[in-house]
């Protein structure tokens, strides 16, 4: 007997009677759309290579993908917002790196992108892995930018699988 996606990823969890969801980190079929902000261009090419990467390793087919980029990370929600629009993705990622500054800049930046990603994700359902870094400096956006390009990706692909079963 085959059995659906949904009933792969459904156990018995910890809690008697209570069917629990596991993570499904299985990219194949995913189509996952990437914006980048090119401010900050060295730090966000350093996000978006780990990302491609972690998609690649999870088994996200390269036509399967779409980077587009923008100005800064005040541009980014917009075309999230566009591209969730549009029908042709299971997950978005958004990569950029927005560093504290002398000015109130970096805060207006930082809460207004922020806010527009998750609005953008709540207003059309479509899950947004968030990756951009909001630091001190350079060092800590350098520090942090693998790790979190490939944190993004686990986050695309397991929250695609998860909104296919809840669905």
């Amino acid at each position: 007997m085959q059995r659906t996606q949904a009933e792969n990823t459904r156990r018995q969890s910890r809690y008697d009677g209570i069917i629990e969801i596991d993570p499904d980190f299985a990219g194949a079929g995913v189509r996952v759309g990437i914006v980048m902000a090119r401010f900050n261009l060295d730090i966000c090419e350093g996000l978006l290579s780990a990302c491609v990467d972690e998609l690649l390793q999870l088994g996200v087919a390269r036509e399967h993908m779409q980077i587009v980029t923008v100005p800064g990370a005040l541009e980014i929600p917009l075309v999230l917002q566009t591209m969730a629009r549009s029908g042709r993705f299971d997950a978005l990622v958004a990569l950029g790196a927005v560093i504290r500054g002398e000015t109130y800049h970096f805060e207006l930046v930082s809460n207004e992108m922020g806010a527009g990603v998750t609005r953008v994700g709540l207003d059309t359902g479509l899950p947004i892995a968030n990756g951009v870094l909001t630091t001190e400096d350079d060092d800590q956006a350098i520090a942090r930018m693998r790790e979190k390009g490939a944190d993004c990706a686990r986050a695309a692909v397991e929250m695609a699988n998860l909104l296919k079963v809840i669905r």
